[in-house]
């Protein structure tokens, strides 16, 4: 087992609750709980569930050159990104590829707080920042709750200095919540109405405690990542390292949309948008009314012949359905094509989806 470097201030939290802690990010991370991950499921989708989400790295860039660098790094144009609005985005290599992935919030002043999971964000920025007038600091101390589901409204308001509703999606405020100084981010990895909150080490077990004593009688738990990854994967969001990697281009993956064409200079910008005509393969789904025992990476076939792989896979005990993000050859994503999925000791057959599985308008995470 790999061992973590970086520690949750929530860590004893989740071993009551019964977690052993599985690396992630170089930070112990609350894979399983006790608790069955398909109630925890129910609990995002009916109500609203807690995850942890400290092992995503925050990193602070500020200084007088910090847009610049930023700029640089990413494929959004920073901007046009005003102070109190963030945005998602693609992180390439020279080559044009997907070297991470990121959400960037604007927080005024010369300062911007960079997320990221498991990419190689922070080399990139270094390199960015080389000669100019900014500082690049992990901060291991600002930990991350997120509170995602139709009740986190509900949940929050009462107990936010601000007004949480007029809070607009992918914007971002300093404000006290239960009387401690957080920054509050309508964002979240769930494919619901989602909140994070962003509070230091020292406040975050009060916080937590809070936030789940408040929220008891509406159906508010603990949620884990075994249930984060089946709402993601409804929700057709990606994991780097699993739907995407440093082989992959933004256009392959369905990120197109992250690249702005028209802004100035970033990193692999003229490699990215070479390889927009021709890409390898897009990213996908795939169904089964079956419940398989997917594990990613098995191929997918049709008429004998191998014509994509699948990456996440999961079960929806809700939807009554397998399901799985893949990548496909272009030639053979058509939705309602039946394939052949095949593992090392098994086969099965299951049918292209469009993507997003759950929710595909999106009504619910920009209500």
């Amino acid at each position: 087992m790999t061992e973590s470097y970086r520690t949750s201030a929530l860590a004893s939290r989740h071993k009551i609750l019964g977690s052993d802690l599985e690396d992630w990010n170089g930070m112990g991370t609350a894979w399983s709980y006790h608790s069955d991950p398909n109630d925890e499921h129910d609990a995002v989708r009916e109500a609203a569930g807690l995850f942890d989400m400290s092992p995503l790295k925050k990193v602070w860039v500020r200084g007088p050159d910090a847009l610049q660098v930023i700029d640089f790094t990413i494929t959004r144009d920073m901007t046009k990104v005003s102070p109190g609005q963030s945005v998602y985005t693609s992180v390439l290599t020279e080559t044009g590829t997907m070297a991470d992935d990121a959400i960037v919030a604007n927080c005024g002043n010369n300062e911007y707080l960079y997320c990221h999971g498991s990419g190689n964000s922070m080399a990139l920025l270094e390199a960015a920042a080389a000669g100019l007038d900014v500082t690049i600091s992990l901060d291991d101390d600002l930990h991350n709750i997120a509170v995602q589901g139709p009740k986190a409204l509900e949940l929050l308001t009462p107990h936010c200095a601000t007004d949480v509703a007029a809070l607009g999606h992918f914007e971002h405020v300093e404000t006290e919540i239960f009387g401690k100084q957080v920054r509050l981010s309508r964002t979240g990895y769930s494919g619901e109405r989602g909140y994070e909150v962003f509070v230091c080490a020292s406040d975050v077990g009060d916080m937590w405690d809070q936030l789940l004593e408040a929220g008891k009688d509406m159906g508010v738990m603990p949620c884990s990542f075994t249930a984060l990854d089946k709402v993601r994967i409804e929700a057709a969001l990606l994991f780097y390292g699993y739907d995407m990697t440093d082989e992959h281009t933004p256009w392959e993956v369905g990120l197109g949309f992250t690249v702005n064409k028209n802004k100035g200079d970033f990193r692999g910008k003229d490699a990215a948008l070479a390889s927009q005509s021709a890409p390898a393969f897009i990213g996908s789904g795939i169904s089964s009314a079956d419940e398989l025992d997917l594990v990613g990476g098995e191929s997918l076939l049709l008429d004998g012949e191998v014509v994509g792989t699948v990456n996440s896979p999961c079960y929806s005990h809700r939807l009554s359905k397998t399901f799985a993000l893949v990548h496909l050859s272009a030639a053979a994503n058509e939705a309602g094509t039946l394939l052949t999925v095949k593992g090392e000791d098994f086969e099965a057959q299951v049918v292209i989806e469009s993507i997003p599985f759950f929710d595909p308008s999106k009504s619910r995470t920009h209500a």
